[in-house]
């Protein structure tokens, strides 16, 4: 049985939630509130809470007639790593990847988290790109699933 609850925020609170975690995670690429609220009108977003306070997040971006990819990540806040709480949020973003039927599945961990690239190779994920936005000084690293399975 979960100990997390995880659910498409609808709240402002979770919408807050859903940010925080974003923000903390990605220290170097933080949204507004406005920007999350765009997000969830473009891609399919949960957050996951441990009795009340939001500990993780996902987000599948859809493929697109630009990219055939669907994008799948899972962020746990540092101090809830190590749980089972990443492969929790992964499988459920993976299984609602799947249902889009892309023609690949991918996702982007930001290079100073070592834990996320980790957990992306242990799942699969091969690098294909490193790249630094405008503006920032940290580099991207877009990794691709080794195959897409329909099955799971």
């Amino acid at each position: 049985m979960t100990r997390l609850t995880i659910k498409v925020p609808e709240t402002e609170k979770e919408l807050e939630d859903w940010q925080q975690v974003h923000n903390t995670v990605i220290p170097t690429h933080h949204l507004s509130l406005d920007d999350v609220r765009d997000r969830v009108a473009r891609h399919h977003i949960l957050v996951a809470y441990l009795d009340d306070a939001a500990i993780g997040s996902t987000t599948v971006r859809p493929p697109t007639e630009d990219s055939p990819a669907a994008t799948v990540i899972a962020r746990v806040l540092p101090e809830h790593r190590r749980q089972g709480f990443g492969t929790e949020l992964y499988e459920r973003a993976m299984a609602r990847a799947r249902e889009l039927e892309p023609q690949e599945i991918e996702t982007v961990v930001l290079s100073s988290n070592e834990d996320g690239l980790r957990f992306a190779g242990k799942h699969g994920f091969v690098e294909f790109d490193r790249y630094t936005l405008p503006g920032e000084a940290v580099p991207w690293v877009d990794l691709r699933l080794a195959r897409v399975s329909r099955t799971g």
